[in-house]
């Protein structure tokens, strides 16, 4: 039984790569992939581009209003695999049909995006991923301090680190830049909290109380 897969991570754990692996994989074995990516994503233009420098041609930019099994139709009949990157900008109705195209035409669906944004909101592709993909699978990037890298944290032209103003869509290399930090770095250094601050605030609180 074919399945819905979600393969996510945060900026420059090779997500783009690892797709572009897995379509080798395929017509190395004469297989059929089609590629598709939201058209929301500039990066590339016409093309899915990995940090490694690797890029190859879309098969189909998905509009924010196109339906995927309409879309997709005229490769039914002869595809083996449908790979999805930057899936975190896809619709839920895109992500259901998506599911129903695993399920019922029997075409394994992979799908390779963020968890969250920058503001540490889920996207409305992945929440809907996480919701109901049949295997969710975490690719693994790293901290500059060494730890696991969990969130994206963005930078404008200056450098200077952007939080808190609720955007959520900005792409990497057009709007803004971006890094990957432990869960420990975010606290520290984009939220500035530190254990002294955090028991100070603590201690005041307390003694407001008595007050």
């Amino acid at each position: 039984m074919s399945k819905l897969y979600f393969r996510y991570g945060a900026m420059n754990c090779g997500k783009t790569t690892a797709l572009l692996q897995v379509a080798h994989n395929y017509e190395e074995r004469g297989q059929t992939v089609v590629l598709i990516k939201p058209k929301i994503d500039k990066k590339g233009k016409q093309c899915v581009v990995s940090r490694l420098g690797v890029k190859r041609s879309v098969d189909l930019l998905l509009g924010e209003n196109d339906h995927p099994i309409y879309e997709i139709k005229k490769w039914m009949n002869h595809v083996d695999c449908i790979l999805v990157d930057e899936a975190q900008f896809l619709k839920s109705f895109q992500v259901d049909e998506l599911y129903v195209i695993a399920r019922l035409f029997h075409i394994p669906v992979i799908c390779y995006g963020l968890r969250t944004s920058s503001e540490l909101e889920l996207f409305e592709g992945s929440a809907r991923l996480l919701a109901i993909a049949d295997k969710l699978e975490e690719l693994v990037t790293i901290c500059r301090c060494g730890k696991r890298a969990n969130f994206n944290v963005r930078f404008d032209k200056h450098g200077k680190i952007i939080f808190g103003n609720g955007e959520t869509v900005a792409i990497d290399g057009i709007d803004a830049s971006y890094e990957s930090y432990c869960g420990t770095c975010h606290i520290e250094k984009v939220r500035e909290w530190t254990k002294e601050k955090i028991l100070e605030a603590l201690e005041n609180r307390q003694e407001e109380g008595k007050s």
